[in-house]
């Protein structure tokens, strides 16, 4: 009976009469340090989410009303860069492992409904050509508006007869549509496709084709793997490169689009619920599909806010799935011309 009556006695504290404010922990009395390591972020970082969340924390209609927006801020960040409920967070900050969740999902919800305002492509033509000119810096790429690929994020099975979740490596998962920018930032990320989809497939219904094939962004194009069928607004390599000009244009597209691959294992090496070591996500499809995009939001918040480090590879057991390349360039003759004049122009 003593542990059943010790989570009782804290769901009171924070849920009981007068519905009082946590207030056991303050940011104030440790060190940036101490921060770092159980949070995973500085305290000017955390202060900003105070800002920027804070209302939506504070909803009278939540329960969790009775936890500070700064308590529950520190349970989701602690649980996204950990990846555990458990260890040192909840006794940290003074809550059960229960109230610990319902402060994930909702400092999720709240980052999730600010996705669009953190995650978009840039419009004016001034960022625009600054975006292009820092892909050609990397590599002499001209024209690139963003490089696009996808990473599987392991979860639980739905139910034993949903298969659509199931990988090719035979574990169930998202995959996760993403494009970044030449630092990392990323510029869409659509989290919810099923693990069994090709990554083909799922760039075939995703909102990302359709944006670009309204011609909003005629004036360049992305840079995807061959995993990805080629067209105007997407270049991919050649299969079989045979000129000088090809393996100069190979070399540049993989260079440029390697931008993506670290900005994976800098996600899974900051939040570690994504790389699988502390085991998949124990939640929905689309619950998981939510946290993942938290975390993709904070993540271009942290390089605002000028935490820009290029981490080293994740340890976790989340292997990517192979993927079976084809020739697919002569299914779209106009985006083959679109390619061979870049070769011509740009790698002659």
């Amino acid at each position: 009976m003593a542990v059943p009556i010790a989570v009782l006695d804290c769901d009171l504290l924070l849920y009981g009469r007068g519905h009082r404010t946590l207030d056991r922990f303050k940011l104030e009395d440790v060190t940036d340090e101490y921060l770092v390591s159980t949070y995973g972020f500085p305290r000017q970082f955390i202060y900003y989410l105070v800002d920027l969340l804070g209302a939506t924390l504070s909803r009278p209609t939540q329960r969790s009303r009775a936890i500070s927006p700064e308590t529950q801020i520190l349970a989701a960040l602690g649980f996204y860069t950990s990846g555990s409920f458990q260890t040192r967070m909840g006794d940290a900050i003074g809550i059960s492992q229960a109230s610990m969740s319902r402060c994930v999902a909702n400092v999720t919800e709240a980052l999730v409904e600010r996705a669009s305002q953190f995650i978009r492509f840039p419009e004016d033509e001034a960022t625009v050509q600054s975006l292009k000119d820092d892909f050609y810096g990397l590599a002499g790429m001209p024209g690139v508006l963003g490089v696009v690929d996808c990473t599987h994020v392991a979860i639980k099975a739905p139910n034993a007869e949903d298969l659509s979740y199931v990988n090719r490596k035979g574990l169930h998962s998202l995959n996760c549509l993403m494009v970044c920018d030449a630092r990392g930032v990323l510029l869409s990320a659509e989290t919810h496709w099923p693990g069994s989809m090709p990554d083909c497939m799922v760039l075939q219904r995703a909102a990302l084709r359709s944006q670009f094939e309204t011609e909003l962004h005629k004036d360049g194009w992305l840079l995807g793997d061959s995993s990805f069928f080629l067209r105007t607004w997407l270049m991919t390599p050649l299969h079989i490169p045979e000129t000088p000009a090809e393996y100069r244009y190979n070399m540049a597209h993989s260079a440029t689009h390697n931008v993506i691959e670290r900005t994976f294992r800098t996600m899974r090496s900051r939040f570690r619920c994504l790389d699988g070591s502390k085991g998949t996500l124990q939640y929905s499809p689309e619950k998981s599909s939510h946290i993942i995009l938290a975390c993709c939001v904070l993540h271009n918040i942290s390089l605002e806010h000028g935490l820009d480090v290029w981490s080293s590879p994740a340890t976790g057991h989340m292997e990517q799935p192979e993927e079976e390349y084809e020739q697919m360039e002569s299914m779209d003759s106009e985006a083959c011309r679109v390619r061979q004049e870049l070769l011509l122009t740009h790698f002659s």
